[in-house]
């Protein structure tokens, strides 16, 4: 019978390519090699140190003394004998024999008991391993809730189930939030092209629309379009941070967000909003450029979309401590303390935001959660330091290679502000 399992080939039947069939020839073929060199040794020695050698008598006729004093052969009255040490020599050839056909007996119940043992032995070994398979059957991509929970003595086996176990639980993290991520992205594009449903349908498509309503529509579908852009550029960034294809290289912080910062500044000014820069050379990351750069564009597009008019924004970088870090300051309307991990989730709304026009909702979509994406996958954290109505300054920390602590980072960044601590504002923010 031949079995094919990924791709390879065995031969013979199921039970003998098992593991159980293996590990039982594999004991008792110890158990009998270990038992036939002790007793071959035994009779090796046995037969080198003994005279031993199969008895070979003499026939002796029986005699007698006649009256004259002469011997005389007694006829008909014949016997075997044989010397004292022949006599010896035989016995310990017989001895030889015994102790041979003796090993031979017990080797072959040896061999039948060790099968027997080995055979209940691995089975019991086994049992677990049979235990996590059926469990692992049992489990689908569609529902990863089930846990081995393997119980007895904390061994391998043990520690292998607790280790799939974990495994189990991070697979059931990531398809929820890439289930949830599918659901979000999906409710976040429907809107955008019901919008530019409704317009086409509205105005553009009909001939009597005036030149007016033509245009407020050609608004309208162009600001949905750059909706469905920025997300659609959100989900390949984080797909691509995610793909094995890519590969890190030395990129200096500082040169990434000056970049960014460049781009940035005419959009800030559009609104009024003053962009300074104060990017200290240095830092150098191990990473992906477009990604670390992705990051920074997230970060600036959200404050200059939030930021009241005519605010302040501050982007700086430096090191600290062996960890590289980029800081973006703004003036904006700042985040309650129990909303500030919850603006890194995939589409989260804070639940305290203060009131604002609609325009400046603080609902982050993609875009924080690639930043913080983005620092992880770096090795790195994102972090943000806000008060209400005061303003949130948002930290990239990243393994600086360049920095003199390097062989001195701490497993964690800082948890300070890096731009220290600021007081708010005692009036009216002015133009700088």
């Amino acid at each position: 019978m031949t079995r094919t399992d990924g791709g390879r080939r065995g031969r013979g039947p199921l039970w003998a390519q098992s593991i159980r069939f293996r590990l039982t020839v594999a004991y008792s073929a110890v158990l009998f090699g270990f038992a036939a060199v002790v007793l071959g040794g035994i009779y090796l020695a046995l037969s080198a140190t003994l005279d031993a050698e199969p008895l070979r008598p003499v026939t002796v006729s029986k005699v007698y003394q006649d009256a004259d004093g002469a011997w005389q052969v007694k006829e008909g009255h014949e016997f075997a004998a044989a010397d004292i040490r022949s006599v010896e020599a035989a016995v310990n050839y017989q001895l030889l024999e015994n102790l041979r056909d003796y090993s031979v007996v017990a080797l072959a119940g040896l061999l039948a008991a060790g099968l027997a043992t080995g055979w209940w032995l691995s089975g019991r070994a086994l049992r677990p391993i049979r235990d996590i398979t059926a469990a692992a059957r049992d489990i689908s991509a569609t529902d990863l809730s089930r846990r081995i929970g393997l119980a007895g003595p904390q061994d391998e086996l043990r520690a292998l189930s607790a280790t799939i176990d974990d495994m189990l639980t991070r697979l059931e993290g990531a398809f929820t939030a890439q289930r949830r991520m599918v659901d979000d992205a999906s409710h976040e594009l429907r809107n955008p092209l019901a919008v530019i449903q409704a317009n086409v349908d509205a105005v553009l498509a009909h001939d009597d629309s005036s030149p007016e309503a033509r245009a407020q529509a050609g608004m309208v579908v162009t600001r949905a379009i750059s909706r469905m852009t920025s997300l659609v550029e959100d989900l390949l960034a984080s797909a691509r941070r995610t793909s094995p294809a890519f590969a890190d290289v030395d990129v200096d912080l500082a040169a990434v967000a000056g970049e960014a910062a460049e781009e940035y500044t005419v959009l800030a000014a559009e609104r009024g909003l003053t962009l300074s820069r104060r990017l200290a050379p240095g830092p150098v990351v191990a990473g992906d450029p477009q990604a670390l750069r992705r990051a920074v564009d997230n970060l600036l597009s959200n404050a200059v979309r939030l930021a009241p008019d005519g605010s302040a924004l501050e982007l700086a970088t430096g090191s600290r401590g062996g960890w590289g870090w980029l800081a973006l300051r703004d003036e904006g309307p700042g985040i309650a303390a129990g909303d500030q991990d919850r603006i890194f989730d995939r589409f989260g709304r804070p639940r305290s935001a203060p009131a604002g026009p609609p325009s400046q909702e603080r609902r982050v979509g993609l875009g924080l959660a690639i930043v913080r994406q983005i620092a992880e996958s770096h090795g790195g954290a994102a972090a943000v330091h806000s008060e209400l109505g005061v303003g949130s300054t948002f930290v990239l920390w990243l393994p600086d290679r360049g920095s003199a602590d390097a062989d001195r980072r701490t497993a964690v960044p800082p948890a300070a502000d890096p731009l220290g601590p600021r007081a708010a504002p005692a009036g009216a923010v002015t133009r700088r």
